[in-house]
């Protein structure tokens, strides 16, 4: 499957990322922070709820710091949360 994101958003993506696919460091510039949250988001289904502990397993695969990611994700509008229930909002989709 091949990735929403424009080659352009890939190159961001690929300048914050391991080999792995983890983020090494995590972009001061807020263009770039919102690429690289739109390629985290893409983990999560649309339509579907996670319960937090999920979220933070998912999240672990990006970085160590979930919580700043989870906090990040939202402030983009990109995940939304509601009693400790995440579900995604935002973001490229492939169609």
């Amino acid at each position: 499957m091949s990735s929403p994101l424009t080659p352009e958003e890939q190159q961001v993506v690929a300048k914050f990322t391991d080999d792995q696919g983890r983020l090494h460091t995590l972009p001061s510039k807020r263009s770039k922070l919102l690429v690289v949250l739109d390629h985290v988001a893409q983990a999560f289904e649309l339509g579907r709820t996670y319960p937090e502990a999920e979220v933070n397993e998912m999240l672990l695969r990006y970085h160590p710091d979930v919580a700043a990611l989870r906090r990040y994700l939202v402030e983009a509008q990109l995940m939304d949360r509601r009693d400790n229930v995440y579900w995604r909002i935002g973001g490229t989709v492939d169609v």
